[in-house]
């Protein structure tokens, strides 16, 4: 049982480094305006939004450590579905790179839900 909170502990830092690398070939592309989100001026409440979903897969790790099973298994499977469906929300997006990201995010995202899914 041990191996499979390991297993989803990886692909949560692996979700969270994709992300990461998301944003930073943002930033070295060019396409985006600092303080803004989609052209908008985001004010504290958006920052604070982005913050704690950005936070999900952070917590993920501790979590898929430490919170006792079965509701580990059930709290990967709804946190996975969740980041699914909210970047599905805002396909596609402008770069390439954004895109094909997405998708490798899609791929941890199924293989979490795979593995708490069929955890026993």
């Amino acid at each position: 049982m041990e191996n499979v909170r390991i297993v989803l502990s990886g692909l949560w830092v692996a979700m969270m480094l994709t992300y990461l690398l998301g944003d930073v070939l943002r930033i070295f592309a060019g396409d985006f305006t600092p303080g803004e989100i989609d052209g908008q001026k985001a004010n504290q409440a958006v920052w604070i939004a982005a913050a704690v979903l950005m936070l999900i897969p952070i917590v993920m790790v501790v979590l898929s450590l430490t919170v006792p099973y079965p509701a580990i298994r059930w709290i990967n499977v709804v946190a996975a579905a969740f980041l699914v469906a909210f970047n599905l929300v805002g396909m596609p997006y402008p770069g390439a790179y954004d895109n094909f990201l997405l998708v490798v995010s899609f791929i941890f995202n199924g293989v979490i839900i795979w593995n708490a899914w069929t955890w026993t």
